[in-house]
């Protein structure tokens, strides 16, 4: 009981190797990635999306709505320390993560509808993030503390999504439809090489962090299992019980539990000083449903679908 304690205590102190450069070359991948997904997008993918609105109604009140909810249904039976409580929370408010796209299309679901699931999911996350950190954070008195320690300001979290994510995804989208030529001729190389810097990114931060992903596996290997499990789970048997086809739920099953981590990141090391439980649980994520994805499409591949 007391190493337990000793853990849950150590965990905090931990600051995982992220110096200023290293940051901004985080900041940078990310409007890489968002610029790279931009340029794919075309106005009639997000017309056709339209002729079925309860779909994306659907897949947005998975990812913005029921899973914060559900994380904090989590967060209260299993009762983590309040830094890893709050990582989960901070994730499950993030925006839909680039490669939930890659797996939808993998899986054989409705790749439009996973497209405008994200675009709308990371427009979303100006009002939805900022809302559900504070307003179930400040349910739970251990979050609450931390929310108090660091003055968590929801105006500047806005500003700073706006600035990480609307700028290039504005840029992106301003090329497709005003220069679709032009857009066309870098899809193909932006969307290589921001996925193979954004991987480099992460076996680089992970081989920098070694050592805090391995001591503290037992602590939240575990949680990140559970936590994104429940995500998938929640976004397919949502859309499952309101009607929609298997396409649409497995595309709704990605967006719900494939989450823009690196932005979590980010916001953990602007707003809560780099606070070890939050960013340990956020990093760990962020590996861990590269896996989660890659398994549940081959799964839906081969099973395919059922007429």
């Amino acid at each position: 009981m007391e190493n337990t304690v000793n853990t849950l205590h150590a965990i905090d102190q931990v600051r995982l190797n992220f110096s200023p450069t290293s940051l901004m070359a985080l900041n940078l991948v990310l409007a890489l990635v968002m610029f790279g997904i931009a340029i794919d997008l075309k106005i009639a993918d997000f017309k056709a999306a339209l002729k079925t609105p309860k779909a994306l109604l659907i897949g947005m009140v998975s990812h913005h709505l029921l899973f914060p909810a559900g994380t904090f249904l989590l967060i209260q039976l299993i009762q983590p320390q309040p830094s890893i409580a709050l990582g989960m929370l901070l994730v499950s408010s993030c925006p839909a993560g680039h490669i939930s796209n890659f797996f939808t299309y993998r899986a054989g679901g409705n790749a439009a509808l996973s497209v405008s699931i994200s675009t709308l999911s990371t427009l979303g996350a100006f009002f939805f993030m900022p809302l559900n950190v504070s307003f179930w954070a400040s349910r739970h008195e251990g979050m609450r503390a931390i929310l108090a320690d660091f003055s968590l300001d929801p105006v500047k979290m806005v500003l700073e999504i706006a600035l990480l994510i609307g700028v290039p995804l504005g840029l992106g989208l301003f090329l497709s439809h005003k220069h679709p030529k032009t857009a066309k001729k870098l899809l193909k190389p932006m969307r290589t090489s921001s996925m193979v810097i954004f991987a480099l990114f992460i076996v680089g931060a992970l081989i920098a962090n070694g050592k805090h992903f391995i001591a503290y596996a037992p602590l939240v290997a575990g949680l990140v299992f559970v936590h994104n499990g429940m995500a998938l789970a929640c976004g397919y048997w949502l859309a499952r019980l309101s009607g929609l086809s298997e396409r649409d739920s497995r595309a709704v099953a990605f967006e719900t539990g494939i989450q823009n981590s690196g932005l979590g990141l980010i916001l953990i090391f602007s707003f809560f000083g780099g606070l070890g439980g939050m960013a340990v649980i956020t990093a760990w994520w962020g590996v861990w449903h590269i896996f989660a994805g890659l398994g549940l499409s081959t799964y839906w591949m081969k099973k395919g679908i059922r007429a």
